[in-house]
């Protein structure tokens, strides 16, 4: 039987929103052997509970045997597979440039445009950029904003949604 390949694989659990769960779930995830590449955490309309956005890489079997092993946890309420193929992720991305001179600054206001990146804070000698989008594309602008010296950033995580009508509490979502 030939390999699988490792990747990206993106699951949406709802738990109750309690002390400790977040440690739960993730040490689970830990101790299956998996990093986990973006966790976002939010509570739901019902303040009872949150859901996670977790992105762990690996090859499906194993994959799927952490989503089975999240049920186990006494807190977790549902847990869906997002098919990357038919999804909406998004990230979104605080970035803090350098921008010593107003040629430099000017060159980096022009990439962010393109990216349709907006400036929400400028200083003297720097410049922080809020962009919203696919992993991707924020690694893309960073690639390209890097030459001027980024002092800092700070990312959210992605969150994600199945595309179309579908929830993440109907039946044929889950895998």
């Amino acid at each position: 039987m030939a390999e699988g390949k490792a990747k990206d694989q993106i699951f949406a659990v709802i738990v109750e929103n309690k002390p400790g769960v977040l440690f739960r779930v993730t040490n689970m995830i830990r101790r299956r052997g998996f990093n986990i590449e973006s966790i976002s955490v939010g509570t739901l309309v019902d303040p009872n509970y949150s859901r996670m956005t977790i992105v762990v890489r690996g090859e499906e079997p194993e994959v799927s045997q952490v989503m089975k092993n999240l049920y186990k946890l006494v807190e977790t309420v549902r847990v869906a597979k997002i098919p990357s193929d038919n999804s909406v992720v998004r990230e979104l991305a605080l970035i803090k440039v350098e921008a010593t001179s107003q040629t430099v600054r000017s060159d980096i206001l022009n990439y962010a445009n393109i990216f349709r990146a907006k400036v929400v804070d400028v200083v003297g000698d720097s410049l922080t950029i809020e962009i919203t989008g696919e992993p991707r594309k924020i690694d893309a602008f960073i690639d390209v904003i890097k030459p001027f010296g980024i002092k800092e950033i700070a990312r959210t995580g992605i969150a994600a949604l199945v595309r179309g009508s579908q929830t993440i509490h109907d039946e044929e979502v889950l895998r």
